[in-house]
C-alpha cells in the first residue's frame, strides 16, 4: 500500500533532524498536526519547540535550520510535487502546504474508491474487546446508559473501520444485592397487588414498571425466591429492544453469574495466591494492589464471605484476554473513577500489559426539555429513559446528539433543539447538505464520467477549501482513534457541512461551462462520499431529499 503523505513527511522531518544530530533530543513521537485554521497550512509540527530549550536557541531559529534541511528531502518518491511550501510561524511551528495538485488526486481516488477510501489497516486485524452500557438490569436504560450506547457503537465502528477487530460486548450483572432488592420490591408490590397496605422501603425500586413486572409475575405464578431472577430477565428484554431500536447490537451478552457458575473466581483467586498477590487480613482476603500502582489494597472477599465488586472484576478481565482479545476498552460512568487503579493493577497482576486496557469515563448528560432540567431518580423511576428520547427525537438526533460532546465533559442535550427541522438542529444541518447534493447531482443534464474529469478548474477559495475538509476525513478518524472518543466526527461533519454549504451559496454548479460543471459536480461528489460515510459510522441515516 502507497505510504501516507503524513507519514512520508514525518520520515523526512525525522531524517533531517537526525542529520542535524537533533533527534535524540525528541523524547516523543513525532507526529503531524492539521492546524484548526487553514492559514497556517495543511499539516504543521512543533518539533523545534519541543528542542528549543534542550539546545538553548529560540524556537524559530531551530525550526529555520530543520526547513532548510527538510527542503532537501521533498522531493522523495512520493512527495514529488505534493508541498507548495514549508514555512516556519508563529513561536516556531513548521507549517506544510500541501500543493492543489495533490488534492486534486485524492479527490479523483475518492471518486474511484468511495467510502474505501477513508478506511485504513491501522489496526491490522488486532481484537478490541468493548465494553460499554453493562447497565444492571433493574429498570429501563436512563439516558447516562444511552449516552454510553452511543459512544461505545460509533466507536466500535471507527475503529473496525480503521482495522481493527472489534467485539461489541455487555457485561450482564444478574446476580447480588442489586437483584435481590429488585425481586424484593417486585414481591411488595405483588402484595400490593392483592390489596395488601405496603410501607415501601427508600431503598427498593419504586418505578411503575415495578407493578408491570408484579403483574407478569403473578400471572406466571412465580415462587418468591425466583422474583429477581424473573425481573431481572424481564427488564432484560425491555433494554435490548430499546437498544435494538438505539441501532446498537452487542455480539455478546457476558452473564456475571456464569463467572461464579464456572468457578472462574476461585480460579483467578487461585492464580493470584501462588503469585503471592493475595493476603488475609482481619477476616478478609485482600489483593496487594500497591504493588502495582494503587494508592491502597484491596478487599476482594469480605469478612463475611461475600465477594466485592472487585472479585468478579478480576475474574472478567482475565477471561476477556484469554479469549484471546489484545486491547481492553471499557466505558464507564462517572462514579467509577476511583476504580481505575484498582482494576489495571488486577491486570498487571495477571501478567497482561495495563497499558492494553483503557477506561473512558463518560460524563452524565442533562437532558432539557421546554428549558427546564429533566431529574432523575433510578429507584424511584422518576427519570426520562432512552425510549422516550428515541419517542420524543427519533434514533438520528438521538444517537448524534449524545456524542456532540466529549466524553470527558458533560452533555446538555436540548430536546425541542433536536427536533427542529432547521439549520439550527446540528444533526439536520449534516443530513440537509447530503440532501442538497444528492438533489443537485440528480438534476445534473448529463452523467459525469469522474475519471474524465479536469479538476484543475477549481481554483476558487471555497472550492480549495471544500477539497481539503474532504480530504481531513481521515486525520479525524485518526483522531478519534488517539483519544478513543467519537466527538471529532460530528465536529468534522459540521465543518465539512458548512465548507459545502459556503462553497454551493457562492458558486454555480450547474453553469453553462461543461468543464467546470463537471468539475464542480465531481468536488461535491466527493463531498457527498465523505459525508454519508461520517454518517454510516454515527448510525445515522443519509437522506436524498429533505
Amino acid at each position: 500500500m502507497k505510504k501516507d503523505i503524513y507519514l512520508l513527511l514525518a520520515d523526512s522531518l525525522k531524517d533531517s533532524l537526525k542529520e542535524l544530530g537533533l533527534f535524540a533530543g525528541i523524547k516523543e513521537e513525532l507526529y503531524l498536526d492539521v492546524p484548526s485554521d487553514m492559514r497556517y497550512g495543511d499539516l504543521s509540527s512543533n518539533a523545534a519547540m519541543k528542542l528549543a530549550s534542550v539546545l538553548k536557541k529560540s524556537p524559530r531559529q531551530v525550526a529555520a535550520e530543520i526547513v532548510e534541511k527538510l527542503k532537501t528531502k521533498l522531493d522523495k518518491p512520493g512527495l514529488e510535487g505534493c508541498i507548495k511550501e514549508v514555512k516556519v510561524e508563529g513561536a516556531g511551528f513548521i507549517n506544510f502546504f500541501l500543493s492543489n495538485d495533490y488534492f486534486y488526486a485524492q479527490l479523483k481516488q475518492i471518486l474511484e474508491k468511495g467510502a474505501d477510501y477513508f478506511k485504513s489497516d491501522i489496526g491490522k486485524g488486532l481484537p478490541v474487546l468493548l465494553e460499554f452500557v453493562s447497565a444492571n438490569p433493574t429498570g429501563s436504560l436512563s439516558v447516562a446508559h444511552a449516552r454510553q450506547a452511543a459512544v461505545g457503537d460509533i466507536l466500535a465502528n471507527v475503529l473496525t473501520c480503521l482495522g481493527y477487530k472489534v467485539t461489541r460486548e455487555y457485561y450482564l450483572n444478574d446476580e447480588g444485592n442489586q437483584i435481590n432488592i429488585l425481586g424484593k420490591s417486585v414481591g411488595l408490590r405483588i402484595k400490593e397487588l392483592a390489596g395488601e397496605k405496603i410501607e415501601f422501603p427508600e431503598d427498593h425500586y419504586q418505578g411503575e414498571y415495578i407493578y408491570d413486572i408484579a403483574k407478569a409475575a403473578k400471572e406466571r405464578n412465580i415462587k418468591a425466591d425466583e422474583l429477581g431472577e424473573f425481573a431481572a430477565g424481564y427488564i432484560l428484554d425491555i433494554i435490548k429492544k430499546e437498544l435494538t431500536a438505539f441501532g446498537v447490537d452487542f455480539d455478546v451478552w457476558y452473564s456475571q453469574k456464569s463467572l461464579r457458575e464456572k468457578g472462574r473466581i476461585e480460579k483467578v483467586f487461585a492464580r493470584l495466591e501462588k503469585k503471592g498477590f493475595l493476603y488475609k487480613s482481619d477476616g478478609a482476603l485482600w489483593f496487594k494492589s500497591t504493588e502495582f500502582g494503587d494508592d491502597k489494597d484491596r478487599v476482594v472477599i469480605k469478612s463475611d464471605g461475600s465477594h466485592t465488586y472487585l472479585a468478579p472484576d478480576i475474574a472478567y478481565h482475565e477471561d476477556k484476554y484469554k479469549r484471546g482479545f489484545k486491547m481492553l476498552i471499557n466505558l464507564w460512568g462517572p462514579d467509577h473513577h476511583g476504580y481505575i487503579n484498582r482494576l489495571k493493577a488486577s491486570v498487571a497482576a495477571l501478567g497482561e500489559d495495563p497499558q492494553s486496557l483503557h477506561i473512558l469515563i463518560v460524563q452524565l448528560a442533562t437532558i432539557f426539555r421546554a428549558g427546564k432540567v429533566v431529574h432523575m431518580s433510578t429507584r424511584r423511576g422518576q427519570y426520562i429513559t432512552l425510549q422516550e428520547v428515541l419517542d420524543e427525537v427519533g434514533r438520528d438526533a438521538a444517537r448524534y446528539f449524545f456524542i456532540m460532546r466529549k466524553v470527558s465533559s458533560h452533555l446538555d442535550f436540548d430536546l425541542e433543539v433536536a427536533k427542529k427541522q432547521t439549520p439550527e438542529n446540528p444533526v439536520f444541518y449534516v443530513q440537509y447538505a447530503h440532501a442538497r447534493i444528492s438533489n443537485i447531482l440528480k438534476n445534473a443534464p448529463v452523467h459525469i464520467k469522474y475519471s474524465d474529469v479536469d479538476l484543475s478548474l477549481l481554483k476558487e477559495k471555497e472550492e480549495i477549501c471544500l477539497a481539503k475538509k474532504i480530504y481531513q476525513f481521515r486525520d479525524t478518524l485518526n483522531a478519534c482513534l488517539k483519544t478513543l472518543d467519537p466527538y471529532a466526527l460530528t465536529c468534522y461533519l459540521a465543518e465539512l457541512s458548512e465548507a459545502f454549504h459556503k462553497f454551493y451559496d457562492l458558486h454555480r454548479v450547474l453553469g453553462t461551462d461543461n468543464a467546470l460543471t463537471a468539475a464542480r459536480l465531481a468536488l461535491i461528489r466527493a463531498a457527498q462520499i465523505a459525508i454519508a460515510a461520517g454518517l454510516d459510522l454515527a448510525g445515522v441515516t443519509r437522506p436524498e431529499k429533505m
